[in-house]
């Protein structure tokens, strides 16, 4: 989802505030060039219409203009290739027979961006995503070539606020992204048939989308789909407050046809209140959220719940910027077999990247506690260096990895630990364009995954994004 006063439409853009500073003999800053986005529909290379700008090899396609004199009125193209090697021992800690898997991850997209006028942008994007060697291929580690996202955008902005609205395929995210998220740590990113707006007032943002999510086929070339088999529909409401924190709540409808849980089977329809406060003040960050849900699946009725928080301390003034983490997570699972009432907590649409890409972690039926190191050595390079501790909520559900699949052998046996698990992560952007990570985690089980068969492991990943 964009941040507040992203994609808004100024009365003066970026580009004509350059073009006026090239025209009074003042210096333009290299930085009034966009960044590269993970979302690329958001980036506003309008300000490439100043030709003082256009400093760079692929800069004649990044701004076309459509209109003589109109610098909001340009076509952009774009690409993004990851190429991401993981070492995995093993998926589901070894059980059900998962082996070794080394393997490679590619995904490819590639976009153009039509800005009509200040108001109108369509945007189109493909998403080729692959991957090489891997044993077990779900939908979202491979798409053949697909269309991503499509869809028309509006913006108006006033003195009384801003609207905007979308229709079409297209992606959003909330957050911190542990509940609703575009994907952006699997290979296959997650996206939506929606009807999107949205106003936003001073301190006061609204929200609101119906949508289809996406389910993705990994036979041939354009064959995704969405259906009225799988909904999921929103109502947000964000405030500002003690200066730019940010207080939100959120009103969700969440179904699908054929739902499976360990105590339950049928149509799945989940109503969903979220509630969230972030900010940061002196040096603190902080990050809290709490989701319940109610409905049913099948003829059982739920009730679960989930919650998480980050807090944090920048020690600014200090060499290398350190950053000290605390992370504390829970989510319910499912007390009593058989009855007449599923608590497993069902995490919508998380993203692999909030507790590690090892995919040991799912958001159900769990307590983790997770303290953390992180350093800025330079602008460029960063490194994290975590560990993570894991209970079950009850040992009557089962252990579960992302992002919500139950581990074999452990519902209703051993106790509530599930085990620990070591981080490090280092990231390093080259250049505007190349960034790189490396991620490394060693999970050490608790007895009752080692009675289910499982045993330690071990997880690496080397990824490469270069963007233009």
């Amino acid at each position: 989802m964009e941040r507040r006063g992203m994609a808004r439409a100024p009365t003066r853009t970026a580009a004509a505030v350059a073009m006026v500073a090239v025209s009074c003999g003042l210096a333009v800053a290299e930085d009034a060039r966009p960044s590269i986005r993970t979302n690329r529909w958001q980036e506003d290379w309008s300000v490439l219409a100043n030709p003082a700008l256009r400093t760079q090899p692929f800069d004649p396609i990044k701004y076309i203009p459509l209109r003589a004199g109109v610098p909001q009125s340009y076509v952009s193209f774009g690409m993004t290739l990851r190429e991401r090697f993981e070492s995995l021992d093993a998926a589901s800690f070894g059980i059900g027979g998962a082996k070794p898997d080394q393997h490679v991850l590619q995904r490819l997209q590639i976009h153009a961006d039509a800005h009509f006028d200040e108001h109108w942008q369509a945007f189109v994007q493909l998403e080729d995503a692959r991957a090489f060697g891997k044993a077990n291929i779900t939908s979202v580690d491979q798409n053949p070539l697909d269309l991503r996202l499509a869809f028309l955008a509006y913006v108006n902005a006033t003195e009384q606020g801003t609207f905007k609205a979308r229709v079409g395929r297209q992606d959003f995210d909330f957050d911190l992204q542990r509940f609703v998220s575009s994907r952006d740590g699997p290979n296959v990113r997650q996206s939506f048939d929606a009807l999107w707006g949205d106003w936003e007032s001073g301190p006061w943002r609204f929200i609101g989308f119906v949508s289809q999510p996406v389910q993705y086929n990994l036979v041939r070339p354009f064959d995704d789909t969405s259906n009225g088999k799988f909904l999921f529909h929103t109502f947000r409401v964000e405030r500002q407050v003690l200066g730019t924190n940010e207080l939100s709540a959120y009103y969700s409808y969440y179904q699908r046809d054929n739902a499976r849980f360990l105590d339950a089977a049928g149509l799945e329809q989940r109503h969903v209140l979220d509630l969230r406060f972030a900010g940061k003040l002196a040096g603190f960050d902080w990050d809290l959220e709490a989701m319940g849900q109610a409905g049913s699946v099948g003829a059982k009725q739920i009730r679960a719940w989930g919650a998480g928080a980050r807090v944090g301390y920048t020690f600014a003034d200090v060499a290398w910027q350190p950053r000290i983490g605390l992370q504390l997570d829970g989510a319910s699972g499912d007390r009593h077999r058989g009855d007449d009432r599923i608590e497993t907590f069902n995490p919508l649409f998380p993203n692999g990247y909030y507790f590690s890409l090892a995919g040991f972690t799912g958001y159900t039926n769990l307590i983790h506690l997770k303290p953390s190191l992180t350093v800025k050595p330079t602008a460029a390079l960063s490194f994290m260096a975590a560990i993570g501790l894991q209970w079950r909520a009850t040992t009557a559900d089962a252990i579960y990895v992302q992002p919500n699949v139950a581990v074999a052998g452990t519902a209703g046996q051993g106790s509530l630990w599930s085990g620990a698990y070591a981080q490090l992560r280092a990231d390093y952007r080259f250049n505007a364009n190349l960034t790189g990570a490396i991620e490394a985690v060693h999970y050490d089980i608790g007895d009752t995954l080692r009675h289910a068969g499982g045993h330690d492991s071990d997880y690496i990943g080397v990824e490469l994004k270069y963007a233009l």
